[in-house]
């Protein structure tokens, strides 16, 4: 899969026609986190509507085929953290950082301005 031919909503969606229908929300809605931006597990779910499914869109986004097209290092825990294994989550400290997002003790600072 060329991930650089991958531009639009609808381009992702056919990229993960593999998926399960939560699978393809989850990423879809991460999809759309714009650069600069930060959203948690929870929010994921509820944009999809799986409010209590936050732990399901961690796993989902453990699972992403079109990183860093679909943007999982901008999804965090609701208290900034970053989940998963150290160096995983170091990369996607890294990658937030790059882009401009506050890091504060390892976590991300979370505030209205940067959340989507």
């Amino acid at each position: 899969m060329d991930l650089k031919a991958i531009k639009t909503e609808k381009d992702v969606i056919e990229a993960l026609r593999d998926k399960t229908q939560f699978e393809r929300d989850v990423l879809v809605a991460t999809f759309k986190i714009p650069k600069g931006k930060v959203s948690t597990y929870k929010r994921i779910a509820e944009k999809v509507g799986k409010p209590k499914a936050y732990r399901a869109v961690a796993n989902a986004l453990h699972k992403n085929p079109l990183s860093p097209v679909v943007p999982c290092h901008r999804v965090v825990g609701s208290d900034g953290s970053f989940g998963g294994d150290k160096k995983g989550a170091e990369w996607r400290r890294n990658m937030v950082k790059k882009e401009g997002i506050p890091i504060r003790n390892g976590k991300v600072k979370i505030s209205d301005e940067i959340l989507y």
